[in-house]
């Protein structure tokens, strides 16, 4: 049942189920079921676009498709029974009034579930022919089974599906057969793989109204260092069946959990856009007869990080407008973010908003453009939270670093802050844009001999990757001067004192220059331990330490729950604290 007919209206929320199986899979729960009655209860359920993704099928597409068909042949040749011409009719009436995508869930190696999703106009035959490719057997094709033997691989399966034209969203990613299982066995730059490849366009996860700090949108919301992709989240009912099971609540039917997208019209080209915008305010969980889903809301929940941060105005006095510039550059020579303007980061204070938006707006744009060099492209809308009106900024990750404001100041982003480059910062940035630029070494070129890997280099247990290290120590005139490492990126800043350190590097010194870590008090397992945490504000950071094999000591200040995994959070769990 396809509708080619694209519903041009202004942009809109439309109730989106993209995770439906059919009778056609083998684990459909409610025999007797016929395609009529499925699309009766999308209809029900108010939903605008759905997708039949049965079990490395699409006979569930080619039925439904066979029955349109069969029931337009014979109207065609006048030999439609009554309750024929009635079903017909409403064929037609629901097709005007739902779309129908075609698609699957796949099962690639080792178990992993991935929905393909199709434009309306592509054919049965099509999709078989991926599924041959992917690697499921022609005597299965119509078994609708999630077993189906040996299979292509995750990342081949995304780049399959991505070349054929269709939508790759990583079914339950966070649940059974999710590529974002926690605790899964794998390597660390398969399980980055898995959710941060190009051919992704989105996850589909069974938290996404969950509260805390360790739901899966948060975690893959750009703040990680080893996920620096922002990951689209949507969520789908995966209904095995009508409706609800009553005596398992677990058991969802069509319609139960949905997504809402602020699209243009209802058509797939509409749907893939917003997948490949990085507007992440055009998706929300839908909410039955609740109070719309809040997008600033939800960042406040999340508290300035290395890729947002909030403020309540930006007006010139008192330099609140030149702050807000500072993060603009500041985000631009890091990794990209996001500026809300008319609300502070405490979530017990009421949004104040921005009294004039489009004067605002056009302010902040001529002061970007007038202060900042290089040229930089952000983009500002507005967003409503609580009743106010909410200025948004987007910041990408700048193409030419570094940024600066008037000619001269570089600001970068160190998690929650904003501060002034110093020197080897600079550098670094230069570093960074003149590698981009130079041409790599042709082949056949010899360099010179690598050295022996350090142990730091083939170190069983990596450190994590959010907080600082202390890696060198002088003592010049009574003055200790320090070499302090960005856990994030590698980077080193040399001849940092107490005095001109930032919040966190001031922090590790002082923690190192008046406690230093006694091991036979660190909780130890192997040779990993805790020394000790602090919470400030919410928000609670670890001192973190590993032994080395010459028996000393190498301590990671001010970690947080961003950049710890693995051992590290198995540590936290052990000692009862995560």
């Amino acid at each position: 049942m396809t509708s080619n007919k694209k519903r041009k209206q202004k942009r809109q929320w439309r109730q989106v189920d993209l995770h439906l199986h059919t009778p056609a899979s083998a684990d459909w729960a409610e025999p007797g079921i016929t395609f009529l009655d499925w699309l009766h209860e999308a209809e029900r359920r108010e939903l605008d676009i759905v997708a039949i993704t049965d079990h490395n099928t699409v006979a569930g597409v080619a039925r439904l498709r066979q029955e349109l068909e069969r029931l337009t042949w014979l109207a065609q040749n006048g030999r439609l029974k009554a309750e024929e011409k009635t079903a017909l009719e409403e064929f037609r009436r629901l097709g005007e009034r739902i779309l129908v995508l075609p698609g699957f869930e796949f099962t690639a190696t080792f178990g992993f579930h991935v929905l393909a999703i199709f434009p309306p106009e592509t054919s049965v035959r099509q999709l078989e022919l991926l599924l041959l490719q992917l690697n499921v057997p022609a005597d299965k094709l119509d078994e609708g089974s999630t077993e189906v033997g040996p299979t292509a691989d995750v990342l081949t399966a995304y780049r399959l599906i991505h070349q054929a034209g269709g939508l790759v969203i990583a079914a339950h990613a966070n649940s059974s057969n999710g590529v974002a299982m926690r605790n899964f066995p794998f390597g660390g730059q398969t399980k980055i793989a898995y959710t941060q490849d190009p051919h992704l366009h989105a996850l589909e996860v069974t938290d996404l109204e969950s509260k805390g700090r360790r739901t899966t949108a948060r975690f893959y919301n750009g703040s990680k260092p080893e996920y620096p992709r922002r990951m689209h989240c949507i969520q789908g009912s995966d209904a095995h069946r009508l409706r609800r099971d009553p005596k398992d609540k677990t058991q969802l039917g069509i319609g139960d959990r949905t997504t809402e997208m602020l699209l243009t019209d209802v058509s797939f080209e509409a749907l893939k856009s917003v997948f490949e915008d990085n507007d992440f305010t055009l998706t929300r969980p839908y909410r039955a007869a609740k109070a719309p889903y809040d997008h600033v809301w939800a960042a406040r929940e999340q508290g300035p990080n290395i890729v947002q941060s909030f403020h309540e105005s930006m007006s010139r006095r008192g330099g609140r407008l030149h702050k807000v510039l500072c993060d603009v550059v500041a985000f631009a020579n890091t990794k990209g973010g996001t500026i809300y303007i008319g609300v502070s980061a405490t979530r017990k204070s009421p949004p104040t908003g921005v009294a004039n938006p489009e004067e605002a707006i056009a302010t902040l744009r001529a002061e970007v453009q007038r202060k900042i060099t290089p040229p930089l492209e952000v983009t500002v809308d507005t967003l409503e939270s609580e009743g106010k009106q909410v200025l948004r900024v987007v910041v990408p990750e700048g193409p030419d670093k570094p940024y600066m404001i008037d000619d001269i100041k570089v600001y970068v982003r160190q998690e929650a802050e904003t501060n002034l480059a110093v020197r080897d910062e600079i550098v670094q940035l230069v570093r960074e844009a003149l590698a981009e630029e130079t041409p790599s070494v042709g082949v056949g070129v010899p360099g010179p001999a690598a050295a022996p890997p350090s142990w730091q280099e083939q170190r069983p247990v990596k450190p994590p990757t959010v907080g600082v290290q202390i890696v060198e120590t002088e003592e010049r005139k009574g003055v200790l001067y320090h070499s302090v490492k960005d856990l994030r990126n590698g980077n080193v800043v040399r001849n940092v004192t107490r005095e001109s350190a930032r919040k966190l590097w001031r922090y590790a010194i002082t923690q190192q220059e008046t406690n230093p870590v006694v091991a036979e008090k660190v909780k130890w397992i192997g040779d990993v331990g805790l020394w000790q945490k602090r919470t400030r504000a919410g928000r609670t950071r670890y001192d973190f330490v590993q032994r080395t094999p010459d028996g000393s000591l190498e301590v990671y200040y001010g970690v947080t729950e961003e950049g710890i995994e693995g051992v590290w959070q198995k540590l936290l769990e052990e000692e009862g604290t995560a």
